[in-house]
């Protein structure tokens, strides 16, 4: 977006960014309240990139993700929770046993395009909770003696979309997973 011509139209990403942008930028003190009310209501009627830029143009760049930017999970035993506001970097790498992991991407701050999580889980689940709307592709995922369960988007519900990966059988397995846009 930076590098795009101010006269070229936004799309709802490029609007949801500058929002989580502000929002952001609120919790670190940066914008008073009023400030962020202001904001808010002129974000979703930009037109262009031009105009969401105004928005955020006196406020810090925030780090985008790099691709060595990694949240590396090793755990035995027990649970791992995410969830409430939380940044998101672009790879995520679960390296548990025994473990039950729960990813609650609903309120959380992803600063890519895409998260890739990689998976490596003896005896373990795995609970992705997102938003509607956001995609989960399993197409990398490799299980043995274990089992996907589809979203409860895709049975038809309306509440958030949760996906999970059960490991049953105690053999060591690497697992590459979801990819989130």
């Amino acid at each position: 977006m930076p590098d795009d011509p101010p006269d070229l139209r936004a799309s709802h990403a490029d609007r949801d960014r500058v929002v989580e942008a502000l929002r952001v930028a609120a919790g670190d003190g940066r914008l008073s309240a009023e400030e962020l009310d202001t904001r808010l209501e002129s974000a979703p009627s930009a037109q262009t990139l031009g105009e969401l830029a105004e928005l955020t143009a006196d406020l810090p760049v925030a780090p985008a993700a790099k691709d060595s930017d990694v949240l590396v999970i090793e755990q035995h035993g027990g649970r791992y929770v995410r969830e409430g506001y939380w940044p998101v970097p672009a790879r995520i790498e679960l390296r548990t046993r025994e473990c039950r992991v729960i990813l609650d991407f609903t309120r959380a701050a992803i600063t890519s395009n895409v998260l890739r999580i990689e998976m490596d889980m003896v005896h373990g689940k795995l609970l992705i909770v997102s938003s509607p709307g956001t995609v989960i592709n399993t197409d990398g995922l490799n299980l043995t003696y274990s089992k996907l369960i589809a979203p409860l988007q895709e049975r038809r519900c309306r509440s958030a979309a949760p996906y999970r990966a059960h490991r049953k059988a105690p053999a060591r397995e690497s697992h590459r997973a979801a990819a989130m846009t």
